[in-house]
Formats: C-alpha cells, structure tokens, sequence
C-alpha cells in the first residue's frame, strides 16, 4: 500500500467548527472526586478527607486540576478524532493544558465545547502517521472558563499495528518482595511530602534554576488497576452521561476494535456491548490480544490517565496555593501492565507574567523502571511570593 493510499483529507472539513457534546445527566458528585483521585493515584487529602478540605483555602471538597478530564465523553480524544481514515488505529499522543482559575466543585454542572483544531502527516515507525489535534473548552454552569485541553492523537493504518509489536515486551516483570518494599518507600516519600506541606505555601522565592522536584513513583501497574482508572471517567458508568451518536467504523476503525462503545441506542438493547473496556476501542488496555493489534506488547494504560498523572505530580507539589496555568505532555510510550512509573522534574526558569503571577518553569520527565520514557514535557506554575 502506497502513502498516497494514506488519505486524511476526510478531516478538512470539520477542522475550526464547534462539534457535538454529551452532557452530564447530574451535578459532579463528592465521591466523583474522591473516585477521581484513588484511580489516577493521587493520594491528596484535600480532594478526599472531608476535614482536610474544610481546612483547606477552600472551605470545602474540591476536584484537582486534572478532573476536568472525567467530565468528557472521549477521554478529550473527540476533537482529535474526526474524519475517515480507512482501516486506521489510534492512540493518543499528547495533551497541552491552559488552567484559568475556577476549580471543580460538587454540585457543578461542566460542559465542553470541542472544535477539530489541526493535522498534520509524518513518516513513523508506523508508516504514514495522522498527528491530529483538537481543543476541549471545560467551563461550569457559571459561564466560567476552567480549563483549555488540546489533545493530539495518532491515527495510522491498522496493518502497521501488529507489525510494529516488541516481542520482547510481552512478558511482564517479576519484583520480588524486596524490590516491592523498595518500590512502596519510594511512593510513600512523595505522599509525605504532601503531608508535610500541608495547607502550608510553595514560595516562588524559595526556588532557583536547577532545583530538583521530588520524585514521584507509583505502581506497578496491572490490568486492575487500569480498570479501576478507566471506572473513574463519568462516561464509563452506564447512563451517567447523555450519550452523543457516533459512527466508528465510519472514523475507519477496523470492526474489532470499533463496535458500539458509548453507542446510546444499543445501551438501552445490550449495554454490555458498549462498554469500552470490554468491546471496542478501547478494549486494547486490558486485553494484550487486542493491545498486540494496535502495536503494544500486553495491556497498556490510558493517555488522559498520564495526562492527569503530570497534573497532579505538578499541582500536589505546587500546594493549595499554587495552581498549573499550563503545562505540554508528549507521550512517548505506555505504561504497560507490571511497570513502575517515575516522574521527576526540574526547575529551568522563573518569571513574572503580565497578569503579575510569580510563575516557576519546569521540564517534567515520566519513566518506567527500566528507563524508558514514557513522557517528556514543559510546564508554568503560579505560587506564591512572600510578602514585602
């Protein structure tokens, strides 16, 4: 098959105009953020601790940063996938978030407006490859605009998916107990540090160029607790979300893995064949039959997911007083089942913008235990500057 046979021109014509949205059936309940924060591993207790959060700046239960994301029908992918691409794979590639302020509470009502953004074509290991992208605009029933997600997926023939497998990875790891006790001194170092911060402030003035965020490490990851990640978007519990119609093979997805995910009609005939962790799209994650197709070795985890996992890492350490105003995610490769995942952090800049926030600029790193990146990136930070 020729390059020229590659064709994406189908997208044109929903790139820049406003596509549809499934809305929320109820306000954002408190146990939505507590579910939120125990699948993506992010033990805040300000997001979960009904006295920490009245303590807190607050008052009261706040989503974090990242739960925007839950809120959507597609994992923010929608945008980023529009237009026929025949007999086509996707997976997502990145994220760039603009945070603005206004966080998440229970009893709001967040909506998203989605507009097709760009594409662009380049040569991969995959062969002709789709670098699609689309913006997600969350806002709540206030009209407040809180946060900005464009999202990129790669789209590229099914054919090259199984071609492209590591043989080598299929297998998962073996710790022995004494690397797990290891592995847990190392994620428990990281939930200290939250505790120690406390309500407490991250001064902008404390920091300099050079200066090493603490490490971050959890897993490793199994097909449980990639299931329990994927119950904690709204859109997988069925009903909970007013279904969109979509069409998946007429997006180009090969039968297997396009069926009805999410379809509103057969939820209401046979909803155990909507639900994506099973049949679908998105059954890859836990299935290594169907991962192998797409290109990934066993089961793998999900691009929101490492988005939100860079969120939290950033805004956890930034405090109650920070806030991520934006942050770039280039997702390099999978968390696979058995992997440990490591995100570490350096400063490389600060600045005050024209809005007078004290930002601190940082280039975040994700990798596994055996040093593969899994996600580069860059990140601004608003904290706090001591008085006088």
């Amino acid at each position: 098959m020729s390059d020229q046979d590659f064709d994406c021109s189908d997208i044109d014509q929903y790139l820049g105009k406003p596509m549809d949205f499934s809305p929320l059936r109820e306000e954002i309940a408190p146990n939505d953020i507590r579910r939120w924060v125990h699948a993506m591993h992010y033990p805040n207790l300000v997001h979960f601790d009904p006295a920490t959060a009245q303590a807190s700046r607050w008052g009261a239960l706040v989503a974090p940063q990242s739960f925007a994301i839950a809120t959507d029908d597609g994992h923010g992918a929608a945008p980023a996938c529009v237009g026929r691409i025949d007999n086509s794979h996707l997976l997502f590639g990145g994220d760039e978030w603009w945070f603005f302020g206004p966080r998440i509470k229970p009893g709001d009502v967040v909506t998203n407006t989605r507009v097709p953004f760009d594409y662009t074509v380049k040569q991969t290991g995959f062969g002709p490859t789709c670098f699609q992208r689309g913006d997600n605009n969350y806002s709540n029933q206030d009209g407040e605009q809180i946060a900005r997600q464009r999202s990129t997926s790669i789209r590229y023939r099914a054919s090259a998916g199984g071609d492209n497998v590591k043989t080598d990875d299929f297998d998962e790891p073996e710790w022995t107990d004494a690397e797990v006790e290891a592995m847990e001194e190392r994620r428990f170092a990281w939930v200290q540090m939250l505790h120690d911060l406390g309500h407490g402030e991250r001064w902008w003035d404390d920091l300099a160029v050079g200066d090493q965020l603490p490490e971050r490490v959890f897993g490793p990851h199994s097909i449980a607790s990639f299931a329990t990640e994927w119950r904690a978007y709204i859109v997988n519990t069925w009903g909970a979300i007013d279904l969109r119609k979509q069409d998946l093979e007429g997006l180009g997805f090969t039968p297997e893995m396009a069926g009805y995910e999410n379809d509103p009609d057969m939820l209401k005939v046979n909803p155990f064949l909507t639900d994506g962790a099973y049949y679908g799209p998105s059954r890859g994650h836990l299935f290594p039959k169907f991962a192998r197709r797409i290109g990934m070795p066993r089961g793998y985890g999900y691009g929101a997911s490492m988005g939100s996992w860079v969120t939290d890492y950033l805004s956890g350490w930034a405090g109650e007083h920070g806030m991520v105003v934006h942050s770039v995610a280039n997702y390099r490769g999978p968390a696979l089942t058995g992997d440990v995942t490591i995100q570490t952090a350096e400063v490389v800049d600060k600045s005050v913008d024209a809005d007078g926030r004290h930002l601190v600029h940082v280039k975040h790193l994700m990798k596994n235990q055996k040093g593969t990146t899994m996600c580069t990136g860059t990140a601004e930070i608003a904290l706090p500057k001591k008085p006088g």
